[in-house]
């Protein structure tokens, strides 16, 4: 699971032109799912994220967290964030978990996040929805967590890769006619 935060002065976001979530000072993340991840990576995430240390204390050092400042979180859903790239002009897909699976683990994040900063302080988009989304980045502060880093995961966690007309086993890695991919040892 991967989540892409932004520490904004203000975020909204729009369907069909309409506003259904809007917060001030706080973050704007993006929330990406892909094959393999579960309700652990999730709980992971919303943990980290309730706890980064990303908006200035009293000296202007970036020393709070979102649960220190009081702020809000506005997600949004983005199966994109998972889009191979590596080859041709068109983004591929194979790593964004199926919806269905997807869907779960975004509603399951909001759930956490919500038991973490309390119902009023999370506001979300719409899954599956095309999705306006504005947002003032202050700072500006991006930043990139993944569930991969969380202590206990096997850091070498395979996903589907592209076809190859021949698989060979070399050591801990398959060779095939696009790719190389390694063998998760835990």
């Amino acid at each position: 699971m991967k989540l892409i935060i932004q520490r904004v002065s203000e975020a909204a976001v729009a369907v069909e032109g309409v506003c259904i979530g809007a917060i001030g000072a706080g973050c704007m993340v993006l929330v990406g799912c892909r094959t393999g991840d579960e309700n652990r990576d999730a709980d992971y995430l919303a943990k980290r994220l309730a706890a980064l240390r990303i908006f200035h204390d009293h000296e202007g050092k970036m020393n709070l967290s979102i649960t220190q400042t009081g702020g809000s979180v506005l997600l949004i859903p983005q199966f994109t964030l998972y889009a191979d790239t590596r080859s041709g002009n068109r983004p591929g897909f194979q790593l964004a978990g199926d919806p269905e699976t997807a869907r779960g683990l975004f509603n399951h994040f909001v759930s956490s996040l919500r038991g973490i900063l309390g119902d009023a302080k999370v506001s979300t988009g719409v899954f599956g929805a095309e999705m306006s989304v504005a947002l003032v980045n202050e700072g500006p502060v991006t930043l990139e967590l993944c569930s991969d880093k969380q202590p206990g995961r096997p850091s070498g966690r395979v996903g589907l890769v592209q076809k190859a007309a021949v698989v060979t086993p070399v050591g801990n890695e398959f060779a095939g006619d696009d790719f190389v991919m390694r063998k998760e040892v835990e």
